[in-house]
């Protein structure tokens, strides 16, 4: 990647991305991320020496070829409306934020409209993602497969429609949060019954993987997968659980929807 990027936000997301990309050599030459706070810029610059950072300098990273907007999505707005001035007619501005619109996102930066949107997922930090992409008309064939290739980096970026977005943001987006504190607590199990941290952290990790290729990859009916262990330490907990996320994760879905 030969042209020049900035991050507007230089969070946990501006993190995520910038470490991906320098873990697997795709890191651009030219990198400037701002953001209001000095902490979370000195924090990627202690994992990313290579990027330059400035504290209040929106104007600075949207002045870049490619600009992404790695905000949530209620600071969106006075973002847009500080860097629609800087940004360059050439250039591409990527959004990393569900909600927003590309057609609000024209109309808060007066027509431009050289618009994408992502949603990113935490594990593009290890190059395995899966960070679903859409791009308005003003993006060329060309262009969309420069992107898509750069991004390819992080793990897989499938091409999807605007309108699914919000979606992708509850399934992969948030994703892992509905399970790592489960997987802690196995290894931290795990220790307690006599394993060694290594052991422990082997052995599940190598369990996910195949649980999750034996659920998407058998063929079996997700009934009888589950079927195949039959004792279930936690079936009394199973109701509760499940109305958990059918409750909270369908009324979050719903405040994220434009």
């Amino acid at each position: 990647m030969n042209k020049s990027v900035g991050f507007v936000g230089g969070g946990r997301i501006a993190r995520i991305l910038l470490v991906g990309l320098s873990r697997c050599g795709k890191l651009p030459s030219q990198v400037v991320v701002s953001d209001v706070s000095s902490e979370p810029l000195e924090k990627l610059k202690s994992l990313v020496p290579e990027v330059k950072t400035v504290v209040n300098g929106n104007k600075d990273a949207a002045a870049a070829d490619i600009v992404f907007l790695a905000l949530h999505p209620p600071a969106i707005v006075s973002a847009a409306n500080e860097i629609k001035m800087v940004l360059k007619s050439e250039a591409i501005l990527v959004s990393l934020a569900p909600k927003v619109t590309m057609a609000r996102l024209k109309d808060m930066l007066d027509g431009f409209d050289r618009l994408v949107r992502m949603i990113p997922n935490a594990c593009s930090i290890v190059n395995s993602g899966y960070n679903p992409i859409c791009f308005s008309s003003a993006i060329s064939e060309s262009e969309k497969q420069e992107l898509i290739n750069w991004l390819s980096g992080l793990g897989e970026c499938p091409e999807v429609a605007e309108e699914k977005l919000e979606a992708y943001a509850m399934l992969t987006g948030m994703g892992p949060t509905y399970f790592w504190f489960q997987w802690v607590e196995l290894v931290e199990l795990g220790k307690s019954f006599g394993l060694t941290a290594e052991e422990a952290s082997d052995g599940v990790k190598k369990m996910l993987v195949g649980a999750v290729r034996t659920l998407f990859e058998s063929g079996l009916s997700p009934d009888d997968v589950i079927d195949l262990i039959p004792a279930k330490p936690l079936a009394d907990e199973e109701p509760q659980i499940r109305t958990a996320y059918k409750q909270r994760l369908t009324a979050l879905y719903q405040r994220l929807k434009p």
